[in-house]
């Protein structure tokens, strides 16, 4: 059990991640999601059709390309999932909590090799997302990548069910038996995607997509997406 990676699935990580609900708070106040049973079939859709399929993509190429020195690679994968992200407000929230967590890591982590990701940011060769940063933050901490890439489900997992017991009508424990039973889905929604390019990765929730630009224009808003 490595405990420093435990430590970066922490929901209380000062990341910023709990302004964001990346288009939940749209999909609550227009009655889209009203109750535990519809939340549940959202973060199935957002685990297989977006999480698994698309940003653990940028946990697999750090994993796989850094040892062959393909940076460059790296940095062009998280560029362009970042032009992905079609919402202005999720798009600049993932590239935030991104931001925040390479400033955390390297402060309690300052023995890793942070140079060539802070260097790529620093110079604008990559924006440095949530994605990539924790990634490379695994890593560097001998995470294998099986465990990275799962763990890196369930964060998102935990993070949208902490969120959504703020944006509607939902007791913290219903949040915590939503999340047990989607426990058992990880795994399997990693092995789906595991063999496949990175650079074929994607995010296929439309309904999501357009729920995260409408978030924008809500008249009353928790959420910063």
């Amino acid at each position: 059990m490595n405990l420093a990676h435990i430590q970066l699935l922490d929901s209380a990580l000062p990341t910023g991640a709990f302004s964001h609900s990346f288009g939940l708070e749209t999909l609550v106040q227009s009655g889209r999601i009203k109750t535990a049973d519809d939340l549940r079939e959202y973060t199935h859709t957002m685990l297989f059709c977006a999480w698994a399929s698309g940003d653990a993509m940028a946990v697999k190429a750090a994993y796989e390309w850094t040892p062959l020195q393909k940076h460059e690679d790296l940095w062009r994968l998280d560029k362009a999932m970042h032009i992905a992200r079609t919402a202005r407000e999720s798009r600049e929230g993932t590239h935030k909590i991104g931001k925040r967590l390479f400033t955390l890591a390297r402060t309690i982590h300052p023995d890793l090799n942070w140079q060539p990701l802070a260097q790529a940011i620093e110079s604008a060769h990559c924006p440095g997302t949530f994605p990539l940063v924790y990634a490379w933050a695994c890593r560097e901490l001998t995470v294998p990548l099986d465990i990275a890439a799962q763990g890196f489900l369930y964060a998102n997992l935990n993070s949208t069910l902490t969120n959504a017991v703020r944006a509607m009508r939902l007791g913290g424990t219903q949040a915590q038996t939503i999340l047990a039973s989607m426990l058992p889905l990880i795994a399997p929604a990693w092995q789906q995607n595991q063999s496949r390019d990175p650079w074929k990765f994607a995010y296929s929730i439309p309904a999501t997509d357009i729920a995260m630009m409408e978030h924008e224009t809500l008249y009353s808003r928790l959420f910063m997406s």
